[in-house]
């Protein structure tokens, strides 16, 4: 299927769905990309996932992200679902501001999606309401900082071991 064909009837079946709650329709190297408000995200989802004209059952990212620079929506999360009958992928996003990292959980409609929050909690600090396990996956239960977060340099600045003009700097 044509992308743009598909982004225009996404487009049109949320905008049925969830009405304003649907803030953009994009698409960003040949793949439709919808941005939606935080209360409509688990309508949305589960919308796409279980409406016969959608058929995106599978999840196959759930990841973090993060834009200091864009002011009272600094923080979000991308969902990159999969219809695997038609081969169609495509990306939901929601945007909050860094006071308000609170997002519903969606293991009730992906259980998969446990591993996959826990990781964005640990990295990121999202709390992801209604989750059965929401704690550290990777990190050390004594962080106190969430570590992809781009308000941390890339590097340790007090390190004096490193030299940097190997690599051209």
């Amino acid at each position: 299927m044509d992308v743009n064909a598909l982004n225009t009837e996404i487009s049109e079946l949320l905008k049925a769905e969830i009405g304003e709650s649907l803030l953009s329709a994009e698409i960003h190297y040949d793949f439709p990309v919808y941005t939606v408000k935080k209360t409509a995200l688990l309508q949305t989802l589960s919308f796409l996932k279980n409406d016969a004209k959608t058929g995106f059952g599978f999840l196959s990212t759930l990841c973090g992200l993060h834009f200091p620079d864009k002011e009272e929506s600094e923080f979000g999360v991308m969902y990159q679902l999969h219809n695997l009958e038609k081969n169609l992928r495509i990306r939901i996003k929601v945007f909050m501001p860094k006071t308000e990292l609170a997002v519903p959980s969606i293991t009730p409609l992906w259980p998969a999606a446990n591993w996959m929050e826990r990781q964005e909690y640990d990295f990121f600090g999202f709390e992801f309401t209604g989750h059965p396990d929401l704690r550290r996956i990777l990190n050390m239960d004594e962080m106190n900082y969430f570590p992809l977060r781009k308000e941390y340099p890339l590097e340790d600045a007090s390190r004096d071991d490193k030299s940097d003009k190997m690599f051209g700097r």
